[in-house]
């Protein structure tokens, strides 16, 4: 918008507008069939890409994603994007890896761009051109061999397969429809949150069970001494004013425990021996 603001460009609104989930939309403009999207909605239309297939594909292997535009049935050119990787996404990868998580990337785009941002980031199971459902069915197989899968996504794409997943984890920055799917959303996108919430749920757990173990060992104590089984060996009996206090002791000594986890804080930090490994790694993303 601000570049044809720039030029003096003039835009005229589009009637008759239609979003094509995985394909792209379409629309009338100045009363002619505008399409935009990728090479099965050309087909469908009727558009031979070929003229610009081999620019397509070039662009593709460079990480972008490209769209064809096509005017009453006839291609009228093309469009590439790209989303610039960000900065923490690497670090957070090569974390998860080195903590024995396998990373999927499953992409809308074409299998070379998508292979193309695989690289970049390590990661060597890559799925290009996948449907919204496609998205959900793999995490369904993920999770019928046995696996454990977080799904991390944005857009509305992502939606089925975050509601699929063991854990959803959308991103603050994406779509409310993704995060209403998920269990946790990371409110600035940083995936480096992800370590994060895995290391305090991996303190959350350590914690209960060491509460059920201040619980188990008050009790496997005190419910012996009051029935009286010490008595005849040692004469030891347990008053009724004592065994109130080892309840309370029991009660604060959990609680205490639990409030260790307010006060603590988990970094994610990169391994300076590891950031720039592509490690390998079950999550899906």
């Amino acid at each position: 918008m601000a570049e044809a603001q720039r030029r003096g460009l003039n835009l005229v609104a589009a009637q008759d507008f239609d979003s094509l989930t995985g394909q792209g939309v379409r629309g009338r403009v100045a009363d002619q069939d505008v399409v935009l999207g990728n090479q099965s909605l050309m087909a469908s239309v009727g558009a031979d890409v070929a003229p610009l297939q081999s620019s397509a594909e070039r662009l593709r292997k460079e990480g972008a994603s490209v769209m064809f535009l096509a005017v009453n049935g006839r291609l009228a050119g093309a469009i590439a994007v790209a989303d610039p990787i960000k900065a923490t996404t690497l670090p957070a990868l090569n974390l998860l890896r080195a903590d024995g998580l396998h990373v999927v990337m499953a992409s809308g785009d074409a299998q070379a761009t998508a292979e193309a941002v695989g690289r970049t980031l390590g990661i060597d199971d890559v799925r290009g051109g996948v449907k919204p459902q496609d998205k959900a069915e793999l995490v369904q197989q993920l999770k019928a061999q046995g696996r454990r899968v977080a799904m991390a996504g944005d857009g509305i794409n992502d939606a089925p397969a975050l509601a699929a997943a063991d854990v959803g984890i959308a991103m603050g920055t994406g779509t409310d429809v993704a995060m209403s799917s998920a269990q946790l959303t990371l409110v600035k996108g940083d995936l480096r949150r992800i370590v994060q919430a895995r290391a305090i749920s991996s303190s959350t757990v350590a914690n209960m069970k060491q509460n059920l173990g201040f619980a188990f060992v008050y009790n496997a104590i005190g419910v012996p001494i009051a029935a009286g089984l010490l008595y005849p060996s040692f004469g030891l009996l347990l008053s009724p004013m004592m065994a109130a206090l080892a309840m309370s002791l029991s009660s604060v000594s959990v609680g205490t425990n639990a409030l260790r986890l307010s006060g603590s804080t988990v970094v994610a930090t990169s391994h300076p021996d590891r950031a720039d490994e592509p490690a390998r790694g079950h999550s899906c993303h």
